[in-house]
This record gives structure tokens, sequence and C-alpha cells, in this order.
């Protein structure tokens, strides 16, 4: 065999001459014992933030109505405690409570809706007049030739309301779904509300078990302003509403306005309790109605709309709420405007008294200092007090640095 074939023991490589895998490069080719933990660990909070976000959306209309319930069973506790402190029960108590409202709003929806009924039975009784009214004036001002009858049978024919009759008979499930909805919304409110006013004790007890002493104390006290305030707001507010319905109610009388009654409560009821825009809302349907009586009228309902607004604004509700809700006006606005943009109405409803409850609840923990009698404090009138005094007290140290220095005593007193 030649030896170029032949391969010898010298010729194949030894063991150790074999390249050696090195421990540095068998761990760096291998993944990281932590990084798979890491990765289903990072799942699974993804997963989780959006199984809670899926479920808050689900939830948010059941929180809103909790949120208005809690706010409702704090303004009713001061009448629950009142009568429970005289040894009535506090369910009997509550139930009273809310079938006084309950009759209230049904007044209230009783009386509007009479008017409403008064007023539309009398405009489609008056509706031809009205029409033939409208024609003559286009067939003088155009000289055109129309005729009641030929508008009525093209208003009939026409395309858009067929579509629109049609449109509404489509809707009428969901319009019925809607209602059913708000129905059951209405429901859940009041009764969420009973338990938390009926309950309130026993659920002040129960959030208190699981708290220290130190923050049992601070809840209750938090617990305590909120009742004081969302109370106040509603019974100040209650009150300004029946004198503004009396205030009302009179005037519409005296001029001989329909549905008097009803239209002093509904200035009273709308311009209190729906913030901001609650007071042009409340008196636009008596200037109209007004309006059908008498054009002159309507102008002394507007006039007297606007200086009774004035009246309440700067000598009625100050008073009032002086020790109930005092919310600056742009503050109060401000709530009403950020709870609007949150909650839509709801946050609107609850915004005054939400506000006042955190505005009284931190000035009980936020620490105040005398401000210093700063000419720059008080604004102009300040400034031109401050100058004066200032001048006195320039004037009174150029005197006594030009007054001659009196004579020295020695330590019996005598000069």
């Amino acid at each position: 065999m030649p030896a170029t074939d032949k391969i010898t023991s010298n010729d194949e490589p030894s063991r150790d001459d074999r390249p050696h895998d090195r421990p540095d490069d068998r761990s760096d080719a291998r993944m990281p014992r932590w990084l798979p933990r890491a990765m289903v660990l990072a799942l699974a909070l993804v997963a989780c933030f959006q199984l809670a976000t899926w479920g808050f959306h689900q939830l948010i209309t059941l929180l809103l109505n909790i949120l208005i319930a809690f706010f409702l069973a704090l303004a009713i506790e001061p009448a629950v405690d009142w009568m429970a402190a005289r040894g009535v029960r506090r369910g009997v108590a509550t139930g009273a409570v809310f079938l006084g409202i309950l009759v209230g709003a049904a007044g209230f929806f009783t009386l509007l809706g009479s008017m409403l009924a008064g007023q539309i039975a009398t405009m489609v009784e008056e509706f031809p007049q009205y029409l033939d009214s409208l024609i003559s004036w286009l067939n003088s001002t155009f000289h055109s030739h129309l005729s009641r009858v030929e508008v009525q049978n093209n208003l009939l024919r026409s395309d858009w309301l067929q579509k629109y009759v049609q449109d509404s008979a489509n809707n009428v499930l969901a319009v019925s779904a809607t209602v059913l909805g708000s129905l059951f919304n209405f429901l859940s409110v009041a009764l969420f509300s009973f338990y938390f006013a009926a309950d309130g004790p026993r659920l002040r007890r129960a959030l208190c078990s699981v708290l220290p002493p130190r923050r049992q104390t601070e809840v209750l006290r938090a617990w305590e302003i909120a009742v004081t305030k969302t109370g106040g707001y509603l019974y100040s507010r209650g009150l300004m509403a029946l004198i503004s319905g009396i205030a009302h109610y009179v005037l519409l009388e005296i001029l001989g306005v329909p549905y008097a009654p009803a239209l002093g409560m509904w200035v009273g009821l709308i311009s209190q309790f729906i913030p901001t825009i609650g007071t042009y809302l409340a008196g636009a349907l008596p200037i109209l109605i007004a309006f059908t009586v008498n054009p002159w009228y309507a102008v002394w309902v507007f006039g007297f709309v606007v200086v009774y607004q004035q009246f309440e604004n700067y000598l009625l509700q100050p008073r009032i709420t002086a020790k109930t809700v005092d919310i600056h006006p742009a503050v109060a606005f401000g709530s009403v405007v950020a709870g609007t943009a949150l909650m839509g109405a709801v946050g609107a409803l609850i915004a005054i008294p939400a506000t006042a409850t955190l505005q009284a609840f931190l000035g009980a923990y936020v620490k105040r200092y005398e401000v210093t009698d700063d000419p720059r404090v008080h604004g102009r009138a300040g400034r031109t007090r401050g100058a004066r005094a200032l001048a006195r007290v320039r004037r009174t140290l150029h005197s006594d640095r030009d007054r001659p220095p009196a004579p020295a005593q020695d330590a019996s007193g005598e000069g």
C-alpha cells in the first residue's frame, strides 16, 4: 500500500488539538432563563389590562348609576337622620323621603304635561287659521295664487313626509328600547340610593372595619362633609326654586298668562337644578307662551326674568348658600364644564356638590397663613391706602430725625 494512502497514527489529530466549546460561547448562544418568564408576565399584564378596559366599558352605565345614587343618598341623608333621631326607623324614614320626592316629581310632570297637551291641542285647532294667514301674506307679498287645499295636498303627498313616517315606524323598536333602558336606569338609581341612605351607618361601619383608626377618622370626616355639602346644596337650591317659582307665578298671574302655576314651577326647578344654561331654558317657555297672548307681555316677562336673575345672583343666593355651598361663581362654572366633559349631564348635576365637598375637605387640611399688609395684595384702593400709610411713616421718621436730641440722663434719672 502506498505510503500516501496510509494514514498513520501521527497524522490523526490529537484529542487535545480538536476545538473545544468554551463556556462563554455556550452561554452566549443559549436564551437567558428569565426571558421566557418575562415575556409571559408581559403578555399576562397586557391581557389583564385589556380585560379590565373591556369590563370598565361594559360597566360604565352601572358605575354612573351608583355614583348618582350615592350623591342622592348623601342629599337625603340629613332628612333621614332628622326623622331617625325622633324615633322613626331608617327604612321607614327613607321610604317617606322617597315618597315625598316621587309625589313632587309626579305633580310637576302632571302640571307640565297638562300645559303642553293644552298648548298642542290649541295649536292643532288653530292651525288652519295660521295656515290661512300665512298663505294670504305670501299671496299679497309675492303675488302668488296659493290655496290651503293645494298646500295641504302637496304636503301630504310629499316624499319627505312619507319617508319621515316610514322612518318613525321603523324606529319604534329603538325608541321603545331606549325608554325601557331609561326606566331600568331610574329604578337602579332609586334602589341603590335607598339602600345607601337606609343603611348609611352600616355602610360606614363596613368601610371603617378595614381601615386603621387614624384612617377611620379621616374617612368619617370626609363622609360628614360630603353629607353636609350635598344636602345643603339640594336644600338651598330647593328653597331658591320655591322663591323663584312663586315670584314668576305672581307675575304671570297678574298678566293673565295661562298655566301660570305650571310655568312658575317650571322656571323655579329648571333655573336652579340645571347649571349654567338652566336660566335661559327656564325663561324661554313662559316668554313664548306670553307672546301668544300679547307680544308686550313677552317683553314684560323677559324683563322680569333678567331683573330677578340679578337679584338672585347678588342678594338672594349669597345669603342662602353662605353656610351650605359657598363656591366662587368662576369655580362653580369651571366645575360644571369639567363635569360635563367627563360624564355628560350626570357630571353637570353632581359637579357643584362634589367641588364643594372637595373644597371643604381640603380646607380642613391645608395650612393657611396671614396675608401681609402689602399694597399690591389689596388692589388699587389698597395701594392708595398703603401709599398713604407709607407716607405717614416717612413723615414720622423725618420728624423724629429733625427733632433735637433729648438731654442725657444719669443713673439717678436727673439731667
